[in-house]
Formats: C-alpha cells, sequence, structure tokens
C-alpha cells in the first residue's frame, strides 16, 4: 500500500519542505496583509491621538463595518477561476503576481486613505481580497504536485499554519508600530515590504511542480512522483474539467458541507465571542491582546502537535488514509461542539473558564487541516486546486452569513437564552457537517480525476472491437462530450 512507503526513500528535509516552507510564509504573509487594517483602523480614528505626523479620520462605526468587510467581497468572487487558472498554469506565477500587487496596494493604503477617504480604501480592500482569493486554491494545487501522499497531511497542516503566524505576529506588531513615530502609515509600510521580500525568494526557489524546479534531487522528484502516480514530465491537466461529475460526486459534495459548516461555526466564534463575553460575562477580550491571540497561539501550537501525532498513525500498520482524515476531522468538529454548548451554561462568575472553553474551541480546531481541508487534493490530485476553490468560495458566504443570523437572533445582547441558541446553532453545524464527511467522504482518487485516461482506455476496448471507431486521428463526437461531462 502506498501507505506504507518508507520514507528514506527521500531527504528528511528537501525542496518539497522548502516549497513547504515559501507557502507557509506566503499564507502568513496573506493573512497579515489581511488583517493590518483591524489594528490600524482603531488608530486611523483615534480622535484623541498625539501623534501630529499622521492624518486622523472621522469615520462613524458603519464605515469602519464596511471597510474591515471590504476584502471579503473581492475574496469570494476569485476562489473558483483562481483554482482553475492554477491548475491549468501553475501556481508558482499566480501567487507571484497576485502577492506582488496585493503587496503594492498595501503600501498604497495610506496614500489612497488621504487622497479618496473610505471610499477609495474601500475600493482599494476590494482587489486586495480578488487578489488573495486564489491563494488558497493555488496552495492546494502546489501540494497536490509536491507533496508525497505519505506527507500530504503534515505539509498540508504546516502549510496552512501560516495563517495563524500571520495573524499572531500582525497583531502583535501592529499596535507597537502604530504607537511609534511611523504611526498608522507604518502597519501597511511594514507588512507591504515584506511582500516583496518574499515575492523575491519565491520567484527564486519556488516551482510549480518538481518537474519544473532546477535544482531538485533525482532521487527526491522520483519520490515524490512515484508516490503521487505521475509520469515524469507529465503534462498540465488539459482535458476538459468535468463540472457535472464533480458536482454529483457524493464524497466531494460531503467536502462542501463539512467546509461551509467548519466556517459558520469558526467565524461565529471569532466575530461574536467578544461581544458575549463582554455584555455577557463582563470581559472585555477585544481590549486585552493577550486573550485575543491566545486562540490563534494555541491553534499554531496544536498544528504542530497534531502533525506529530499524524506521523504516529501513520506508522500503525492497521490505520488508514480514511481513518486518519475522518479521525483528526471529527476531533477539529466535535470537541468545538462540545464546548460551544458548555459555553451556552457558563454562569456569570466563571469568566476565565469561558475564556478556557473559547481558546480551546478555537485552537482545536486545526486538527482540520488535517482532515477535511487536505481531502480535496486525496479525491482529485488534477482538479484539487479548482475543488478547493468552489468549497473555499461557498465556505466564505458562509463565513459572511454567520454573523448577520447572530445579529437577527440576539436582540438583547445580554440575554443569555438568545446567545445559547447561537452556540446550539453553531454546534449543530459542526455536528451534521462531520457526520456527513465521516459517512460520505472518501480517500481514493476519484474516477473523474483522470477523464483523458478513462477516454483512453475506453477507446482502447472499442479500437480492438471496431477499428473503424476512429477515422483520420479523429475522436467521434459522443466520445469528447464524454469528457466533458
Amino acid at each position: 500500500m502506498v501507505k506504507n512507503r518508507r520514507f528514506e526513500k527521500a531527504p528528511l528535509i528537501g525542496t518539497r519542505h522548502i516549497q513547504c516552507f515559501l507557502c507557509f510564509c506566503c499564507l502568513s504573509l496573506c493573512y497579515a496583509l489581511r488583517v493590518n487594517l483591524t489594528v490600524a483602523i482603531v488608530a486611523m480614528t483615534d480622535q484623541n491621538s498625539t501623534n501630529t505626523n499622521v492624518e486622523i479620520f472621522d469615520w462613524d462605526e458603519g464605515t469602519k463595518s464596511y471597510l474591515l468587510s471590504s476584502f471579503f467581497w473581492g475574496y469570494i468572487i476569485t476562489q473558483i477561476p483562481g483554482g482553475h487558472i492554477a491548475q491549468k498554469y501553475g501556481a508558482k506565477m499566480l501567487l507571484l503576481i497576485g502577492i506582488t500587487l496585493c503587496s503594492l496596494f498595501t503600501l498604497l493604503t495610506p496614500l489612497a486613505a488621504s487622497l479618496g477617504g473610505w471610499q477609495l480604501l474601500f475600493a482599494l480592500r476590494v482587489m486586495q481580497g480578488l487578489l488573495q482569493g486564489s491563494v488558497h486554491p493555488a496552495t492546494h494545487a502546489m501540494l497536490a504536485k509536491w507533496a508525497p501522499v505519505e506527507e500530504r497531511g503534515a505539509l498540508g497542516t504546516f502549510c496552512y499554519s501560516g495563517s495563524q503566524f500571520g495573524t499572531i505576529v500582525m497583531l502583535a506588531v501592529s499596535g507597537f508600530i502604530a504607537q511609534s513615530s511611523a504611526g498608522w502609515p507604518g502597519i501597511f509600510y511594514v507588512s507591504g515590504a515584506m511582500g516583496f521580500v518574499w515575492a523575491l525568494f519565491w520567484f527564486l526557489f519556488a516551482a510549480s511542480t518538481p518537474a519544473e524546479h532546477r535544482s531538485i534531487s533525482p532521487e527526491e522528484k522520483k519520490f515524490i512522483e512515484n508516490s503521487l502516480g505521475q509520469v515524469e514530465n507529465a503534462p498540465r491537466v488539459v482535458a476538459p474539467t468535468p463540472w457535472r461529475k464533480i458536482f454529483t460526486s457524493p464524497p466531494f459534495i460531503s467536502l462542501i458541507i463539512v467546509h461551509c459548516t467548519h466556517m459558520w461555526g469558526f467565524w461565529t466564534l471569532l466575530t461574536q465571542i467578544p461581544n458575549y463575553m463582554k455584555n455577557i460575562l463582563d470581559v472585555d477580550i477585544k481590549n486585552s491582546a493577550l486573550l485575543s491571540s491566545l486562540p490563534y497561539v494555541l491553534m499554531l501550537l496544536l498544528s504542530f502537535f497534531f502533525i506529530f501525532l499524524s506521523k504516529v498513525l501513520a506508522r500503525k500498520e492497521n490505520v488508514s488514509l480514511s481513518f486518519n482524515r475522518k479521525f483528526f476531522n471529527s476531533i477539529g468538529h466535535w470537541i468545538p461542539m462540545l464546548s460551544l454548548i458548555c459555553l451556552g451554561y457558563v454562569s456569570h462568575d466563571q469568566a476565565m473558564l469561558a475564556v478556557v472553553l473559547l481558546t480551546v474551541t478555537v485552537g482545536i480546531s486545526a486538527a482540520t487541516y488535517l482532515g477535511f481541508q487536505v481531502n480535496h487534493i486525496d479525491l482529485s490530485p488534477n482538479y484539487a486546486g479548482t475543488l478547493m476553490g468552489i468549497t473555499n468560495g461557498a465556505a466564505n458566504v458562509m463565513s459572511a452569513l454567520a454573523p448577520l443570523a447572530v445579529g437577527l437572533i440576539v436582540t438583547d445582547a445580554k440575554n443569555v437564552v438568545e446567545w445559547r441558541i447561537v452556540f446550539f446553532i453553531a454546534a449543530g453545524f459542526y455536528f451534521t457537517g462531520n457526520f456527513l464527511f465521516v459517512v460520505l467522504g472518501k480517500t481514493d482518487v476519484q474516477s473523474w480525476n483522470s477523464p483523458e485516461d478513462a477516454l483512453a482506455k475506453r477507446l482502447s476496448v472499442n479500437d480492438a472491437e471496431s477499428p473503424a471507431l476512429l477515422t483520420n486521428g479523429d475522436i467521434k463526437k459522443s466520445e469528447k462530450d464524454e469528457v466533458t461531462k
């Protein structure tokens, strides 16, 4: 079996790890560019600021909410196109162009706010969202080509843990930069400049596939290609994307659902728990940098613990890849489900217990990196970027709807019963999504992953039975239609 393949066939630390480290840095940078406005907007609108070197804006809460959400307006749009472009032309140039332009717009943010007010800043953030929409699909496309089956979960978790790292660092340093002589513009100058540093290293050392890398060792290249069942110097996918088969595949449908339900619960927590803590438990978590960053810190640490645990399980002969995926996904969904239910019954004098439950609920979700979040590659290495674009696009719609639903349910922020309903709904989503993934989810490569192979096999059979099937190298229209389907 593939899972029993020995790791000593390739370097312990090789070119594939450098690619994943660059992806880790990419996601760290992307999340830093995403959350920099969260801290900066406080300083940008601080009417009591003593820093005379920077401009202060008189924006009301409604305007600030629009600005903080503007990134996601563009982010949702480019998910599927980004995945399709990455699988067809390679992820390297897509990420290089997207992040470089996003970094440039970050450097221009102070100028845009000064010249065009919140309207121009809003447009700039939408553009940044459009440019970053391809990041997750492209990262999946990279992993599909670089991560051997045995290491897929570990390398994927390492890459995506960059999102927590970037968030933690940005939240930690932004306050200091805003209070320095550089003021709030310094937040955008520093994060934007880091984007160009990353772009240089990415251009020099990254490659979309092992076959395109100039300095990878023949042993490591062979190891990766054998693990993934690739043919040396094979061309990228050229067959039409089998959309109908993808959207009628039960394993993929369960993947869409579990991604959506996960994001509903996750963003309910991140956006609404501070409000709950303040109004029900009298704990202002937003004004505490330590409490605000605790969930991200725990999530980052648990990511590496789960990588270690997955490697321990992978060495056991009787533990399948399917069990591994569903085991970690259940940890990342059903433990938060129980934590949410308990959180609804925490009394007013147990504020610290609530903080612990909140931190654990968010942090333990790191286990999903070894669950559904890499399952796209299991199902279809050829179309992993497109699959991630579909599920992540749908999931981010849920991320936007979850806070709106809370606003409809919680009409009185101090009514604990209304908050309990919010927690029960999120817990129900966690349970349902993971249950469907456990029942319907699969880890074997689906038949629609290689429609050109299926066509070739069918043609070879038909050709043996009826040589007249092919005329002058042309394929019958019915066969072409089969590929398209």
